[in-house]
């Protein structure tokens, strides 16, 4: 199975607002091959970035993928995820328990941040669902 890439994108139109997520996936040469965005209702802006990285990883998982770069434009969560920073809030607690449950199914990951300029597609298609709902 190919590596592909995910970048993955949450956010609120208010915190807690209005909210999203999105990712897309391309593969090694940087072709889109699947995208998929996602209304969440009224949440905060990390709890959307989260459920970003979610569907990205069950995406993944569901079509058998096992070699993925993850990129996010979130410092915090990345940091969370790494262990660098702790995570207080109760509801980021419990997805990122998700996300730990998930990762050791992926087989080899890494998880990246970006700034938001290198994650354009996911931010767009996040600010899509956003404006359509």
């Amino acid at each position: 199975m190919k590596k592909i890439k995910i970048y993955t994108d949450g956010g609120s139109r208010g915190n807690p607002g209005s909210a999203a997520c999105a990712f897309v996936v391309k593969d090694e040469e940087g072709k889109v091959i699947y995208k998929e965005g996602k209304y969440l209702g009224e949440t905060t802006n990390n709890q959307a970035e989260y459920s970003g990285l979610l569907e990205g990883i069950k995406y993944a998982l569901k079509n058998g993928y096992k070699e993925i770069d993850i990129y996010m434009d979130s410092e915090l969560v990345v940091k969370q995820i790494k262990g660098e920073y702790k995570v207080k809030d109760p509801g980021l607690k419990e997805m990122k328990a998700q996300v730990d449950l998930l990762f050791p199914l992926l087989g080899m990951y890494t998880i990246n941040h970006v700034f938001r300029e290198s994650n354009k597609d996911a931010d767009k298609l996040l600010n899509e669902v956003l404006d359509n709902n």
